[in-house]
C-alpha cells in the first residue's frame, strides 16, 4: 500500500454500481478511473478522496492535495504518510455513516 492509500470496506459493493466517475491521466499518458468519494479540508489544504474503479473491492483509497495553477486544478500526491493519516481521519470522520472502514 502507498502511502497514500488508506483502507475502506466497499461492503462487496459491485464496481459498476459506482457513480461519480473521473478519469485522471498521470504524466505518461495512462488513464485511470476513479470514483470520486469526497472533497475535505485539513490544515487550510483540500484534498480529494479517490477510489480507483479498477480495484475498488479492495477498499483502497487515493488522495490527492489540490493545487491551483491558474485555472487548472493539479491533483498532487500527498508527500508523508503523516499527512495522509491526518487527511484520512478527517475523512473517515465526516463519512463514518456511509462507509465501514476497517483499521
Amino acid at each position: 500500500m502507498n502511502e497514500d492509500d488508506e483502507v475502506l470496506n466497499t461492503n462487496g459493493e459491485d464496481n459498476q454500481d459506482l457513480d461519480h466517475v473521473v478519469v485522471l491521466t498521470d504524466e505518461n499518458g495512462v488513464d485511470t478511473q476513479f470514483e470520486f468519494l469526497d472533497l475535505v479540508e485539513c490544515d487550510g489544504r483540500e484534498y480529494v478522496i479517490l477510489l480507483p474503479v479498477e480495484t475498488a473491492d479492495d477498499g483502497e483509497v487515493v488522495i490527492f492535495r489540490i493545487e491551483q495553477n491558474g485555472e487548472d486544478e493539479t491533483y498532487v500526491g500527498v508527500e508523508t504518510e503523516e499527512e495522509a493519516a491526518k487527511v484520512f481521519a478527517v475523512f473517515k470522520e465526516k463519512a463514518k455513516d456511509d462507509f465501514n472502514f476497517v483499521d
